[in-house]
């Protein structure tokens, strides 16, 4: 397990390995999910240009499976 500390302004440092496991470099975008339970999910915010194509598929889908699919690719 990881620990890092938190300064005055809130800030902190993600210690090497989490920097690895969310593929982050200096100047990337990270979103923090609070979940019940006190718990917190980082995702890297990924630029537009990388979503082209997520819901590519060979048939016509609802709304509601288009929703559920972007619900899955958020980690929610």
């Amino acid at each position: 397990m990881q620990e890092s500390g938190v300064t005055a302004k809130g800030q902190t440092t993600l210690p090497r390995s989490v920097r690895q496991a969310l593929g982050v470099s200096p100047g990337d975008r990270l979103r923090y999910l609070v979940l019940d339970g006190g718990e917190v999910r980082i995702l890297k915010l990924r630029p537009v240009s990388e979503l082209g194509g997520m819901l590519k598929t060979d048939r016509s889908v609802s709304l509601d499976e288009m929703e559920a699919a972007i619900r899955a690719s958020a980690g929610t």
